[in-house]
């Protein structure tokens, strides 16, 4: 059988772009009938405000095409070892960012990110090699009404009315943040109705956000969760967010523990996991960027564990849409009186919503299947919140 040569092929030489320039919007805005509780996480209070903010960031390119998303840090403090870096090298730009900045590298990470998936016309969640275009959603609550006033989650009916609620939309798990009430019998109260009202039709969840200053209260609240069959409790207790000090409370309950959202670096996370600390490990996209949470999340799976992202937006729902071991996507700070998000719902266009009524009738949110984020941002909106510009180019 005769041999025939393969027809030369002209030899193509991509460009990778460059980074030239940045711009950061501050955008502020007030969310009312709220006020700063416990951890920062806001609390119901008529008559208050509470002040909220983000930088929405624009990377630009030497190819036209520009990276943009709402982060939680302004990154021109690294605009020196930005600017001419080229756009295609994440893993050597997040490796040389991790050990400095944190916060900074993620943001850059999410940037760039948008950016491959504008190049290529691919969603993020195509790049990563997503195979859910759906996720399931939990109710992630706001703090509980203050003592002594109406309306809110100010009582543990009302937070089994809410959750009711929340199942009736479509919801199948629900968690509540701290109860701001010194009393731990008013939490052991609150576990207790949530239980009665939906246990067995909605997973459970407690987000202690470090509230419980002994482990007495964290042993008390949960064997509240045992009885009521919680999925899980994060961050129990601040003075014993230790290896020994969660491995400890793990002796004597057995709602599993969730935890990693204080900490950073993925060692220190895997940590946790595999001293016995915790059961699942929180996953943090604004924390460790698209990057590291996909790398925690396969040094998760291989010692058999979970990751839950933490956080509502467009690039923790492509991030999930890619990680098998991970359950449940954050419907962050909802609510039965007030609209509270870490993220402003004004600053997207057509096409994306977070909020209490953003899931279907399954419980579910789609993920955006547009280039890069794939979402839309509505500019006239960003530019009225918008009190400092800063550009570097």
């Amino acid at each position: 059988m005769r041999r025939t040569e393969s027809p030369p092929v002209a030899s193509i030489t991509l460009k990778s772009p460059k980074i030239t320039g940045i711009e950061v919007k501050k955008v502020e805005w007030e969310i009312q009938d709220c006020s700063p509780g416990s951890g920062m996480v806001p609390t119901y209070n008529p008559g208050t405000s509470h002040g909220m903010s983000l930088f929405m960031t624009r990377l630009f390119t030497d190819a036209g095409v520009i990276g943009e998303y709402p982060l939680h840090t302004d990154i021109t403090s690294v605009s020196d070892y930005l600017l001419g870096r080229d756009v295609l090298k994440r893993e050597e730009v997040w490796n040389d960012l991790k050990f400095v900045t944190g916060v900074q590298s993620a943001g850059v990470d999410i940037l760039l990110w948008d950016i491959a998936g504008k190049l290529s016309d691919m969603s993020v969640s195509q790049l990563l090699g997503g195979y859910r275009d759906r996720l399931p959603a939990y109710a992630s609550t706001m703090n509980g009404g203050i003592a002594g006033l109406d309306g809110g989650l100010s009582t543990p009916e009302s937070y089994a009315d809410f959750a009711q609620r929340c199942s009736e939309i479509g919801y199948q798990a629900f968690k509540i943040h701290p109860y701001p009430r010194p009393v731990i019998q008013d939490h052991v109260d609150v576990m207790l109705a949530l239980g009665e009202r939906v246990g067995g039709e909605m997973d459970l969840m407690l987000d202690a956000f470090a509230y419980y200053p002994t482990f007495a209260d964290a042993l008390k609240v949960g064997r509240a969760c045992d009885e009521a069959g919680f999925f899980w409790i994060e961050d129990p207790y601040f003075e014993g967010a230790t290896e020994p000090g969660h491995s400890r409370l793990r002796e004597y309950i057995s709602t599993p523990l969730l935890q990693g959202e204080t900490l950073r670096g993925l060692s220190s996370k895997m940590n946790l996991l595999v001293t016995g600390a915790t059961d699942f490990i929180r996953g943090q996209v604004h924390g460790e960027g698209i990057t590291g949470t996909m790398k925690l999340a396969a040094a998760a799976e291989a010692v058999g564990a979970d990751i839950e992202i933490h956080g509502s937006g467009p690039a923790q729902r492509h991030a999930m849409s890619a990680i098998g071991n991970s359950n449940y996507y954050e419907m962050v700070w909802v609510h039965p009186d007030v609209q509270c998000l870490q993220t402003t719902p004004d600053i997207f266009g057509e096409g994306y919503d977070d909020g209490l009524e953003a899931v279907d009738s399954d419980g579910m949110v789609p993920v955006p299947d547009g280039p890069g984020m794939g979402v839309e941002w509505n500019w006239d909106a960003i530019d009225h919140m918008t009190t400092v510009t800063k550009v570097v180019d």
